[in-house]
């Protein structure tokens, strides 16, 4: 099984930066926009559709707050499993990391989207130094 990880540090406040992760139905308008182009939520679940065009159905597992943790699973398409995480962490000098988290099969589709989480997670680091910039200025 692939297991894929990607980490960015930002400068925003990790209050802040989990209010905007754990927000799982503004993706697009909050920590991705233009990588994530609309975010719908179902009944424990939302459907996400990506800059790319492709929409993927996720499974929402678990909103951790204690753990400033979310996890999700993909359902559909051509991944015959999927397993997502993304988690908030304060680190020294007042930085915060961001930690995502993929565990799919099959192997084969791992290099597409580690692509894809490498060229979100760009997004989110952006959005999220925003954010922080935009907290300064207050």
């Amino acid at each position: 099984m692939a297991s894929i990880r990607k980490e960015i540090l930002t400068k925003a406040r990790p209050d802040d930066v989990w209010d905007a992760v754990r927000d799982i139905g503004a993706l697009h308008t909050r920590l991705a926009p233009g990588f994530v182009t609309d975010t719908r939520l179902e009944p424990g679940a939302r459907v996400v559709t990506f800059g790319n065009g492709m929409v993927v159905r996720e499974l929402i597992v678990t909103i951790d707050n204690d753990e400033r943790r979310v996890v999700w699973s993909a359902v559909g398409g051509s991944l015959t499993h999927h397993n997502g995480s993304a988690q908030v962490l304060s680190v020294a000098k007042g930085l915060t990391k961001v930690v995502w988290i993929a565990d799919l099969l099959p192997d084969e589709a791992a290099s597409a989207i580690s692509a894809m989480m490498e060229q979100g997670m760009a997004v989110m680091k952006q959005t999220l130094d925003r954010l922080a910039f935009e907290g300064q200025t207050r």
